[in-house]
């Protein structure tokens, strides 16, 4: 596989460009190797500055559910384009998306659109605390919700501790208003509720984490989490920025039958272009300015090429079958693999929820971000370099999600399968590597 024009592309970039990325785990640092730079995609594939060819399970990191460049989105964007690309005042489309978002969540009564998942979840936060008139936070070890400092925050020494910061910058005074406990122990955030009576604004939670690789929530997980704000009138903020428009079309809490008092969407709400989306009750979204005390603007907010990508998008997610169509693409990934494993010996745990899959390097299950960082990542980085070369394009980390579109074919899934099988004989063959 030759990447002599992607390693010249990084070299350029990294003379004006932290890193030589735009956001760190395009750096492939986290597999040991140099990035690719990606000149097109369609459908499930896409096709790097090399011309090497891939199936593509990053989707962009989600948003792709459509595949790529699908012709009814590419015209939906081009028409809103030949218009204007932006005019910093309200446009049909932000009400139409408003409306069709609205309509697929019980929970949202309105909504407000901005750019960003991470947009969408500071603001959320500010809504719960100013809703709430409380200052704490809650949050599960190893769920990543942007990268404002209220959420880049650390587990404590204790599951009922103040956070810490995690990233250099947080100020420690905003860190220590942030709790983190793990995913998936209800009984630490209840423990939590105790310590910190009448003092926490919001619980924040991905309901299906996928940001240290898929990690289903445990059978009556959501519904204590659900229970417990309720009983202390605290906000239980879902964080669905991966899972929303994924899992089904009304999100993790339609699958789940679990409403939330504030839902964070991004990734798919936005077609592939930059929109995300903070909704709610109508009693804690009107605290909003113009009408409310709680300042949020954006200059691109709602910006026409991104509501047009995101309205034909919704739209092909609505057709019949298409829900039935990613399941059954990704159980015959899933049962592939297992397979794949089975046959060669391999100690592989496979997560999935719908469409979203991951594939860890350990024998033991995984339920929670501590059982995450104990799996092999050396294994991981050899499997992903054997996929790689093979045409097979996964995250370039081990704690990322395997996203499934409905662009892939079965020809896709076996050929995936197929590789994986001699990725993971090979790996056997050279011996375990942590």
């Amino acid at each position: 596989m030759k990447t002599t024009a992607s390693q010249k592309a990084f070299e350029r970039a990294c003379r004006v460009i932290p890193g030589g990325v735009n956001s760190p785990v395009r750096s492939f640092r986290g597999v040991d190797l140099p990035p690719l730079f990606i000149e097109r995609a369609a459908g499930s594939h896409i096709w790097d500055i090399d011309g090497n060819e891939y199936v593509d399970y990053v989707g962009s990191w989600g948003p792709m559910i459509v595949g790529h460049a699908h012709p009814a989105v590419i015209e939906a964007v081009c028409s809103a384009a030949r218009k204007g690309t932006s005019f910093g005042a309200a446009t049909e489309n932000e009400v139409r998306l408003a409306e069709t978002i609205v309509q697929a969540f019980p929970s949202i009564e309105k909504v407000r659109l901005v750019s960003s998942g991470t947009e969408a979840v500071m603001t959320a936060v500010r809504l719960a605390r100013a809703f709430t008139q409380r200052d704490l936070l809650v949050k599960m070890d190893g769920c990543y919700h942007g990268h404002s400092d209220s959420l880049l925050v650390g587990a404590g020494s204790g599951a009922a501790e103040l956070g810490i910061p995690a990233s250099a910058g947080v100020l420690a005074c905003l860190a220590e208003k942030t709790i983190t406990v793990p995913y998936n122990n209800a009984d630490a955030l209840r423990q939590v509720f105790q310590k910190y009576p009448r003092q926490i604004a919001g619980v924040i939670v991905e309901p299906v984490a996928a940001n240290m690789g898929v990690v289903p929530p445990e059978k009556g997980y959501l519904q204590t989490i659900r229970q417990l704000c309720s009983e202390h009138q605290t906000l239980l903020i879902f964080d669905e920025v991966i899972t929303g428009f994924r899992l089904t079309y009304g999100g993790a809490q339609s699958l789940y039958d679990i409403p939330a008092d504030l839902t964070c969407l991004g990734k798919i709400v936005g077609g592939g272009l930059p929109c995300a989306a903070v909704g709610g009750a109508r009693a804690v979204m009107d605290l909003l300015a113009p009408l409310g005390p709680v300042y949020q603007a954006g200059t691109l907010s709602g910006n026409p090429l991104a509501t047009a990508a995101a309205l034909a998008t919704l739209k092909l997610l609505q057709q019949p079958g298409v829900y039935d169509r990613l399941e059954t693409l990704s159980a015959r990934l899933e049962q592939g693999l297992r397979q794949a494993a089975d046959k060669t010996g391999t100690a592989i745990q496979i997560n999935r929820a719908g469409s979203l899959l991951s594939m860890f390097f350990t024998s033991k299950p995984v339920c929670n971000f501590e059982d995450v960082q104990q799996c092999s990542i050396g294994r991981f980085k050899r499997f992903f370099a054997a996929m790689l070369h093979q045409g097979i394009y996964l995250a370039p980390s081990a704690f990322e999600a395997w996203f499934v579109s409905v662009a892939h074919t079965e020809t896709d899934i076996d050929k995936t399968i197929q590789a994986a099988y001699n990725a993971l004989e090979n790996l056997n063959r050279k011996g375990p590597s942590q």
